[in-house]
């Protein structure tokens, strides 16, 4: 099976965006929730979905807090209620939000799948921090063992001194005469072969 690589081409980004299927539409559709539901479940984000109450933080309608009426998974809006814009032949419609604009100030529970994930998060959540905790007993273990082994007296290591024997210099005088005595012997070069010529010139 081929695995899906990162892509850094904008144009392959767009496509892969636009043409997602619908479980990973959902994975995009995740909201960070505010401080008070983040200690409660122990998630930072979840997807939202009609019927929870969101604040939006960014933007012209920044401030406003209501209740998500629609939920657009094709163009990847929510619908606020209360939220709306005149058009210019004077109806009033929807004003389209982004998911990643808005905290979810309270969640919608009346799904019982959702209140699995919710609480297979809090179960995970709460894993990593008796992971977290364990590493610093184990840490503190480690330097009590160092002070003890600190406390005990270092036995010196006598290096030993290398003994250098140096020539006398009638001995390298000598050495030196007998390397100049010596001819040197020159190779004979070896002639490179060329082609013989034929008559014609070919």
């Amino acid at each position: 099976m081929q695995t899906a690589g990162p892509v850094t081409k904008p144009t392959k980004q767009r496509k892969r965006l636009f043409q997602a299927p619908a479980h990973i539409r959902h994975k995009l559709f995740a909201a960070s929730l505010s401080p008070e539901l983040r200690a409660a479940h122990g998630a930072k984000t979840f997807p939202v979905r009609s019927g929870d109450t969101v604040r939006i933080m960014r933007g012209d309608h920044k401030g406003f807090e209501g209740k998500i009426s629609r939920v657009d998974m094709k163009k990847f809006r929510i619908y606020v209620e209360g939220l709306t814009r005149e058009k210019v032949d004077g109806t009033t419609v929807f004003a389209p939000i982004h998911p990643s604009k808005v905290v979810v100030t309270h969640l919608n529970l009346d799904d019982k799948w959702r209140k699995k994930v919710l609480e297979r998060k809090k179960e995970l959540h709460k894993k990593v921090e008796k992971g977290a905790e364990k590493p610093a007993e184990i840490k503190e273990e480690v330097v009590e063992e160092k002070a003890t082994v600190e406390e005990k007296p270092k036995k010196k290591r006598l290096r030993r001194k290398r003994k250098i024997t140096e020539k006398p210099a009638e001995e390298r005088k000598e050495a030196v005469a007998k390397a100049e005595e010596k001819p040197k012997t020159e190779k004979p070069r070896a002639r490179r072969k060329t082609a013989k010529k034929t008559e014609g010139g070919a």
